[in-house]
């Protein structure tokens, strides 16, 4: 059946939810969601694999982005979807399609707003960054989603959280020399030696930082450590994987910086790495939105997607229906009260 996108944000949620689109399956969703917008005048539609922009172009004085993911998780037991009371239940609902359906749902019933907004409906958000579709987006096609804000519409509890952490991993190894664990001193344990590292990290104090008016607490953490390859033998090889969340005011390559002086004396290999999001609470945009909405603002600690608006020089927030600590559970869910209330607050803004 061809969406709706005039139906209730509810309904619309649950259609989004019951057609399946795990990651790298995302080709019937993006059809659907394609040909529903086609069908609106007001709009020019563009698509790139399964990643789909739609845009108004009245020749208003600003331009906004709204975008959200069309892909999900596994399931998980979790679909169709189900209404108990004033929650809506399924696969998706959380992460993000009930944000989704709130965006459909404007492009197709604001057709003259007072901001120009380009919509972008993309695909592999959930997998490697080299799968997501607004990254590639933002690769070779920058034009189609610049703008002066954007907003992204990850599940935030219907508040504001602006910006978001960076983030980076790195291995640090060491090497020894295997012995008989009963002839230690014949060897050199190579798990003994990562002791100052370990050591390092469970002295780390946290850095605080405040921008535009948020407060940022950086994290340091082993997350991962490997070595030793037999219960009588003194290992030769040991490695402890360490994830760095970093404030957004920090780049990628001062992050890094950061952790060679921390660590100084081993050598780091960088296996994972994305660039944080300033807030941009200060810019004339963003300082409206959020007067607009009047939600509560807080920081973003993790990583998303605004990370990629702020590489191409444009603030932007994560707001969206959905309690985050449901996102990828067997009982992800939203309340219906947190679709409206988004669906209504956004509307509002794009109206006057």
């Amino acid at each position: 059946m061809a969406l709706d996108l005039t139906a209730d944000v509810v309904d619309l949620t649950a259609a989004l939810v019951d057609l399946p689109s795990e990651s790298l399956d995302e080709q019937q969703i993006a059809d659907d969601v394609e040909a529903a917008l086609r069908e609106l005048p007001h709009l020019s539609v563009v698509r790139d694999g399964h990643t789909i922009v739609a845009r108004t172009d009245l020749g208003r004085g600003e331009r906004v982005v709204i975008a959200g993911h069309l892909d999900t998780v596994p399931e998980n037991g979790n679909l169709p979807s189900r209404l108990e009371g004033d929650v809506l239940h399924g696969l998706g609902t959380c992460d993000m399609k009930g944000g989704v359906a709130v965006a459909l749902r404007l492009a197709a019933t604001v057709s003259e707003p007072t901001r120009d907004v380009t919509y972008v409906f993309y695909e592999a958000e959930e997998i490697a960054a080299v799968h997501n579709g607004l990254g590639r987006l933002a690769r070779e096609h920058p034009d189609w989603i610049a703008g002066d804000f954007a907003i992204l519409m990850e599940p935030s509890r219907a508040g504001v959280e602006a910006g978001c952490q960076g983030t980076m991993r790195i291995d640090i190894s060491t090497q020894g020399e295997r012995a008989h664990s009963a002839r230690a001193w014949m060897g050199s344990n190579a798990i003994h030696a990562l002791s100052p590292v370990l050591a390092t990290l469970d002295a780390y104090e946290p850095r605080r930082v405040e921008i535009d008016g948020l407060t940022y607490v950086e994290g340091l953490n082993a997350v991962g450590i490997t070595g030793g390859v037999s219960g009588n033998v003194i290992p030769d090889a040991a490695t402890v994987t360490v994830n760095f969340r970093f404030a957004p005011d920090r780049s990628e390559e001062q992050a890094l910086d950061f952790l060679r002086e921390t660590f100084a004396g081993f050598d780091l290999v960088v296996t994972d790495s994305a660039p944080g999001a300033l807030p941009g609470l200060s810019r004339p945009a963003a300082a409206a939105f959020v007067e607009a909405v009047g939600a509560e603002v807080g920081p973003k600690f993790g990583w998303t997607d605004v990370a990629k608006f702020t590489v191409l020089g444009v603030p932007a927030v994560n707001y969206g229906p959905g309690d985050p600590v449901y996102a990828h559970k067997a009982d992800e869910q939203v309340p219906v009260a947190h679709l409206r209330s988004v669906e209504d607050k956004l509307r509002a803004w794009l109206t006057t």
